[in-house]
């Protein structure tokens, strides 16, 4: 099912755009402030983002700007009560994918919305399932087996295996990790990724001190390791 992102402040507004994207059998989940809906979106996968500019704790282009620096691709409708040109040129170069001014129609929106999923099918591919000898990662049903094994992951040791499983014998510093995995959140540290990667080690490697899937880079940073194909 396709999953929206909705994420905006105003209840009436929020509520509205649930009940009409859920009647065209779309999946809907609102999130009410921009630091939420940054979150959200880096935690799971959603096939198309609604953002509104003006929102508590994080504005919609901060929010925008923050999804695409941790390499998070989903397609971007922003929306705003705003119609200068200068914010829509600013939202597009952020990064987002169209743009649509308040009061909107909403058989106009859900078109767009539609548009929008049928130019993006193709990242679907990012969806499908990877296997990595004995590693099987199926991002759809965020599902991870070893050896046929189900092996219970947190979004965010899934979103890290997954990238590093996406780009194998590519070596990634922790820099690099803590941008495209956790994205603006800097309540995190370096020290973050060495606690996630070898919280991922102790579950899928069977012995996690010489790992054979996810291996240290010393003085870099971390691989996938290429032999495990």
């Amino acid at each position: 099912m396709t999953r929206i992102l909705v994420v905006e402040d105003e209840p009436g507004i929020a509520l509205g755009l649930e009940d009409d994207l859920r009647l065209e059998g779309w999946h809907v989940e609102l999130a009410a402030d921009g630091a939420l809906g940054a979150r959200r979106a880096r935690e799971e996968q959603f096939d198309l983002i609604l953002l509104d500019v003006m929102l508590p704790n994080k504005d919609g282009f901060d929010v925008c700007r923050e999804v695409r620096r941790a390499g998070i691709r989903t397609p971007i409708i922003m929306l705003t009560a705003k119609a200068q040109e200068a914010e829509k040129i600013m939202g597009l170069d952020l990064g987002a994918d169209d743009y649509v001014t308040k009061p909107f129609s909403m058989r106009e929106l859900i078109a767009r919305v539609r548009a929008l999923l049928r130019r993006h099918e193709p990242m679907a591919a990012t969806r499908a399932t990877l296997q990595r000898g004995g590693l099987v990662i199926d991002p759809s049903a965020h599902s991870v087996f070893v050896a046929g094994r189900a092996v219970e992951l947190s979004a965010l040791e899934f979103r890290l295996l997954h990238h590093l499983a996406s780009h194998p014998g590519m070596v990634f510093s922790r820099d690099q990790l803590l941008d495209r995995v956790w994205g603006n959140d800097r309540t995190v540290t370096q020290r973050s990724v060495d606690v996630y990667i070898r919280r991922v080690r102790e579950k899928i490697e069977n012995r996690p001190k010489d790992p054979a899937y996810v291996q240290t880079v010393h003085g870099v940073g971390y691989r996938f390791n290429v032999a495990s194909e």
